[in-house]
């Protein structure tokens, strides 16, 4: 990485974080510092409606009397800013009540290396970024049937985060994130694509464009279908969608108490056993190269390769700093960046092998319903289609299910190849494969495009 004036460096981050713990006259402080630059473009109606820049830098000074403590906020690192910052945490931390699962400050941690800083993305400047844009406006506007509306960001930035019990941690990364929906001017065929990658070389624009034209020229005049018990291909994005939420539920407490689809019931839990088909293997991994996220979590604490599910089987469970003391176990940093290894086939490759079956692209609006089975409600959305002799024969109207991740990783015919999402609900890094799953569970239709 070269020096970024946007960005604060490792030496500028250490120095920051030490004057500031200088200041503390409590027990323990924790700064965690973060900001840098973040670029858009919008656009909508076949033309850019807005762009620009936004810069960010922030300091969360957390102070500590024992169980006591509170966290004050700055986004002004000047001397008298920082110590009115201190005085305030210590105040607000002497009139807090006394916290049951505080922990104290982490000591020095080890950590790994991840590249995930790329120049590609860091020196993307405006032109760049409109071009990205015009790649899907022109043939919009060509074709003349078409509306493309999308929105493209692009970020550089670093955070860190320290103690006075000597703990620091510095990362510095670059983010790109590209979504994509066209709309034909009819009102009934809608398509959608998406990438996400920190480095930019790596998206393809023009292929996000075309995927998501086809899938809008496909889309239109859809089909009412029989809700019911469907064989599904989901693309990563639907996967990620679901996916996700079971790797949330990976939670070492709510398993242990008896309020998760982990508890066993009469006590225990069901690490060890089998859960899902045996193809099935969820990973988090800071240094994957799909993945290439952050090295430590809010805390300080080291991120490291975790293997959730391994063969089909629950391998671990995610426990807090508090959590892992109280039961003797080692904490982690979370699940917010997961994989599910994939295999080689292609989305094609699986139509061709489905002689009846629905294609889904992604899914929106999901809700829990059952958190004993991880079972949630949503809608498909932009391009949702019927698969008949191993083709793709017509377009039907969209549909809400009611399914749980572990129900559908149950019931695999297959997983294709993986691939970056561009953004699940819940958020975070995500990779997933393809996924051609049986008995997917659709309620009833609905008639939103």
């Amino acid at each position: 990485m070269t020096a970024d004036p946007r960005v604060m460096t490792r030496d500028q981050a250490q120095q920051l974080i030490e004057r500031t713990i200088k200041l503390s006259k409590a027990d323990a402080i924790q700064v965690n510092i973060g900001g840098g630059y973040a670029a858009n473009v919008r656009f909508a109606d076949n033309r850019i409606s807005t762009a620009g820049g936004v810069s960010t830098a922030n300091v969360n000074i957390q102070s500590a009397f024992g169980a006591k403590h509170a966290v004050v906020s700055t986004n002004d690192s000047s001397d008298a800013s920082l110590e009115r910052a201190v005085r305030q945490s210590e105040a607000l931390a002497k009139l807090a009540p006394d916290d049951p699962e505080s922990m104290p400050p982490l000591g020095p941690q080890e950590y790994g290396e991840v590249r995930s800083y790329f120049d590609s993305t860091a020196n993307l400047g405006p032109d760049g970024r409109a071009e990205s844009a015009r790649v899907a406006i022109e043939p919009c506007r060509s074709a003349g049937d078409l509306k493309a509306a999308g929105f493209l960001q692009t970020g550089i930035g670093a955070g860190a985060v320290g103690n006075n019990k000597g703990l620091f941690a510095y990362q510095s990364g670059t983010s790109a994130n590209y979504t994509l929906t066209v709309r034909t001017v009819d009102g009934t065929g809608s398509g959608w694509a998406g990438a996400d990658h920190p480095d930019w070389s790596k998206l393809d624009v023009k292929a996000v464009a075309q995927h998501a034209i086809e899938k809008a020229r496909l889309s239109r005049n859809p089909v009412a279908v029989e809700p019911g018990r469907y064989t599904v291909i989901l693309e990563p994005q639907a996967v990620g969608d679901l996916v996700q939420l079971l790797a949330f539920a990976l939670d070492a407490r709510s398993a242990d108490e008896g309020r998760s689809a982990f508890s066993k019931q009469g006590g225990g839990t069901k690490l060890g056993e089998k859960i899902v088909d045996e193809r099935v293997n969820l990973f988090s991994d800071p240094g994957d190269q799909d993945l290439l996220t952050n090295t430590f979590d809010g805390q300080g604490l080291p991120s490291r390769r975790q293997e959730w599910i391994k063969n089909g089987v629950l391998q671990k469970l995610t426990y807090s700093r508090f959590w892992a003391q109280k039961n003797n176990k080692q904490p982690d940093a979370g699940t917010n960046a997961v994989k599910l290894a994939g295999g080689t086939e292609s989305i094609e490759d699986l139509i061709k092998a489905t002689p009846r079956g629905i294609l889904v692209t992604r899914l929106w609006y999901l809700r829990p319903v059952d958190p004993r089975t991880v079972l949630y409600t949503g809608l498909t959305r932009d391009g949702t289609f019927l698969i008949e002799n191993g083709k793709i024969s017509k377009a039907v109207k969209n549909l809400r299910f009611n399914e749980s991740p572990l129900f559908m990783l149950n019931n695999l015919d297959a997983l294709g190849r993986t691939s970056r999402v561009a953004g699940t609900e819940a958020g975070g890094d995500v990779v997933m494969p393809v996924l051609k799953v049986r008995d997917f569970n659709f309620t009833s239709l609905s008639d939103a495009v």
